[in-house]
């Protein structure tokens, strides 16, 4: 038996099985990221992010570490629903390094005035314990043609 061939698809076998537990998990956290939006859930939401976190909102504000995050999201989240309804789903995950994910996320929002979409782009890391948290993120919005 070729051992370098045996290794070499063993290890594809991993990398695989790696990813696609990976991107699962990824997913969760977007599955999170609504469901937190959803309920207006502060510390929830904010659970998502790493310490060292960059958020950009959508309308261009700048918001550097889970602390500052913090600040803007306990002043926006509550009563931000008005009625409304978001939902969110990752459209492509690009693996930048094994521990470090771009997410291209379609984010749309109900409302009885009709609907809006987002285009966030979410780069996440993982951590050591497998978790994998918000690091650097930017909310866009959808233009209607």
């Amino acid at each position: 038996m070729d051992t370098n061939t045996t290794d070499t698809n063993t290890a594809a076998a991993n990398t695989t099985v790696t990813e696609a537990a990976d991107v699962a998990a990824i997913e969760r956290v977007v599955a999170e990221v609504e469901r937190t939006q959803r309920a207006e859930d502060v510390e929830g939401f904010l659970a998502l992010f790493h310490p060292e976190a960059l958020w950009t909102t959508g309308h261009g504000k700048v918001l550097i570490g889970r602390d500052t995050i913090a600040e803007f999201t306990r002043s926006v989240l509550p009563g931000s629903s008005g009625g409304g309804e978001v939902s969110y789903r990752p459209v492509h995950i690009q693996f930048l390094r094994p521990d470090v994910a771009a997410v291209k996320v379609r984010q749309v929002y109900r409302t009885a005035e009709g609907d809006s979409e987002g285009a966030p782009l979410y780069v996440m890391t993982r951590r050591d314990d497998g978790a994998w948290l918000l690091h650097a993120c930017q909310n866009t919005g959808v233009q209607a043609d």
